[in-house]
């Protein structure tokens, strides 16, 4: 799809709780308090700090697929902020996967949940994601209203 405008910004991880849902096999690895199986489901929430044309706080659940390869992730986020000059709040609907050092996702703009500037707004961004920073990283949205 196409759209009008670009937003680029840089988004920071400042919380994240990982708690199982399901052990398929009884087998895994604890580090610190959290547990992930080798097969099976998890629930993390996380927070993000948005900087640059998106600014803003994200909070975000997720739902992991542990397994070998690419682990299936999805999740919801309620972004509260601005977008270029647009402020209120949306909803992005994250499909993605990650392994042992990244993540990647489709990111899209989920229709009808926002309020204020961002009621009508309609994205994407694709998320890839490598190693940790401290600087954050970066996502661009593409996107329009109405």
């Amino acid at each position: 799809m196409s759209y009008s405008y670009r937003a680029t910004c840089k988004f920071t991880l400042v919380s994240w709780a990982e708690s199982l849902v399901a052990d398929i096999d009884g087998a895994g690895t604890t580090a610190g308090d959290a547990y992930y199986p080798d097969r099976g489901v998890t629930r993390a929430e996380a927070g993000y700090s948005y900087g640059g044309d998106i600014r803003g706080t994200g909070a975000l659940v997720y739902l992991i697929a542990y397994k070998a390869g690419a682990a299936p992730v999805l999740g919801l986020e309620r972004f509260e902020g601005s977008i270029g000059v647009h402020e209120g709040s949306c909803v992005f609907r994250h499909v993605g996967s990650q392994d042992e050092g990244s993540v990647s996702a489709r990111v899209e703009v989920v229709p009808g949940m926002g309020t204020g500037d961002l009621a009508d707004l309609r994205g994407e961004a694709e998320l890839s994601v490598a190693g940790h920073s401290e600087d954050g990283y970066e996502l661009v949205l593409s996107y329009d209203f109405g």
